[in-house]
């Protein structure tokens, strides 16, 4: 492709695998959560090598950089070589954070001990 070659925005996202399809895609873009040269953008947008987008995607900010334009939707090892993730990495989810709530996967359904002592936590308890 030439320096000057462009691609509308949405096309991109979805080649970049970052939507399922193009619609959803089209879609996001619609409500204005992307941007793109510092302003939000549409869907139409001309996309090209160089240009750097920051949008929320599923509760993480990403930030990416365009590498490449590419010419088709293909494998995942394709799409991960149109751009670079310039996103700031994702805080691991430490112990002390955790919620007291919460129950190890597999741990299997709560006693009636158990649903007892957690209405005690919550501060429902109706006794």
């Amino acid at each position: 492709m030439t320096d000057g070659a462009s691609l509308r925005l949405d096309k991109w996202l979805w080649f970049a695998r970052f939507f399922k399809s193009r619609t959803l895609a089209t879609h996001f873009l619609e409500t204005g959560k992307a941007r793109m040269r510092g302003a939000v953008v549409k869907p139409a947008a001309q996309v090209r090598i160089g240009d750097v987008i920051t949008f929320s995607l599923r509760g993480a900010v990403r930030i990416v950089e365009v590498r490449a334009l590419g010419m088709r939707r293909g494998p995942a090892t394709e799409a991960r070589g149109l751009y670079e993730d310039l996103s700031p990495p994702v805080p691991a989810k430490s112990p002390e954070g955790t919620s007291p709530f919460e129950r190890d996967p597999g741990a299997g359904r709560p006693t009636k001990a158990d649903r007892r002592a957690i209405d005690r936590l919550r501060g429902t308890d109706e006794a």
